[in-house]
């Protein structure tokens, strides 16, 4: 899907979850400036809605489960 709007895969993700709603704001983390543009420029990419449709069925709602962090990961955040 990246290669078909000329983005990069990280792209068509932060464009995929901006399509979602307005009420959602994708806080990618980046340790390089060029990875920030990178980012940046999703907001610029516009996916039809066969596009939008295609990404949400290739990983429908609930099929992605489990913690984030590892054990000892989530010890420190869950006080």
């Amino acid at each position: 899907m990246a290669a078909e709007v000329g983005a990069t895969p990280a792209q068509a993700a932060l464009a995929w979850l901006l399509a979602q709603d307005k009420l959602v704001i994708p806080i990618p983390g980046t340790k390089r400036v060029a990875y920030l543009e990178e980012n940046a420029a999703a907001s610029e990419l516009t996916l039809t809605e066969a596009q939008v449709a295609a990404l949400s069925a290739a990983v429908p709602a609930g099929a992605v489960a489990g913690d984030r962090y590892a054990e000892q990961g989530m010890r420190m955040i869950s006080h």
